[in-house]
């Protein structure tokens, strides 16, 4: 199957002519071929001395909120609150961070200015988010990503502290949750992500949910918790709403 490049109009072809993922190649890293691009299941995700190229995995990873899994050693940290968490306070720091962190199999990052520039746009118009973890004043732990309708599409995270990047992981599941966010997009399978509750599924099936999602309006703007996070930590991490899904 042919991958398409992608000229100054703003379209993608279907999702089902991607070979082993990959759809397109080119265009640009604009706020509305983005929004666009995630709209339709689409993601950027190259590297450096390459073109923009645009994935549409199959199978893809997801997770609704209801099925994290919270184990009983992350339980125990989340109760004794180690530390300070917030939404948007340090999206670019957050971004920086999450370029810098090594990945097993990977040489260099996809995090890379194009790419930092493009999602801080998104952020400055209220699309993309940042959940971080704090030890004082220094930023620890934390991830970001696009928030659309009720799908909010995970893109990277980062530790540099014990279990930091879990504990943001699982408040901002939470916090999602407690919003009405029905779908997280993991986009493709990791260890990590799957021993947190995340799990395949076929691309038309993944698309289903998306359409479905995207019927909700968007949640635009700065975000911040209104979840009880001391509530939440005596809880041991519980999802609102969900049933005894958590390891105990």
């Amino acid at each position: 199957m042919p991958v398409y490049r992608l000229d100054k109009r703003l379209v993608f072809p279907p999702v089902e002519r991607a070979e082993d993922g990959l759809l397109a190649v080119g265009g640009d890293l604009s706020v509305e071929r983005l929004l666009l691009g995630y709209s339709q299941g689409i993601f950027p995700w190259y590297g450096p001395k390459l073109p923009i190229l645009w994935h549409a995995p199959d199978p893809r990873m997801v997770m609704a909120p209801r099925e994290l899994i919270v184990n009983r050693s992350l339980k125990k940290a989340i109760r004794r609150q180690p530390y300070r968490l917030t939404i948007d306070v340090a999206f670019a720091d957050v971004l920086a961070a999450c370029a810098e962190v090594p990945r097993p199999g990977q040489d260099g990052t996809w995090i890379i200015p194009a790419m930092i520039d493009a999602y801080r746009e998104l952020h400055a118009r209220g699309f993309a988010h940042s959940f971080e973890a704090w030890e004082g004043e220094q930023l620890v732990g934390g991830l970001y990503g696009v928030s659309l309708g009720a799908c909010f599409y995970g893109e990277s995270m980062f530790a540099k502290a014990p279990d930091a990047s879990k504990i943001a992981f699982a408040a901002s599941v939470a916090q999602l949750a407690a919003w009405g966010i029905e779908l997280i997009d993991c986009q493709v399978h990791t260890e990590h992500l799957e021993r947190l509750g995340a799990h395949e599924v076929p691309r038309a099936e993944f698309m289903a949910l998306l359409k479905h999602a995207l019927d909700a309006p968007t949640r635009r703007g700065r975000w911040q918790f209104d979840l009880d996070l001391d509530a939440w930590a005596a809880s041991g991490g519980a999802v609102p709403g969900a049933g005894p899904s958590t390891e105990s």
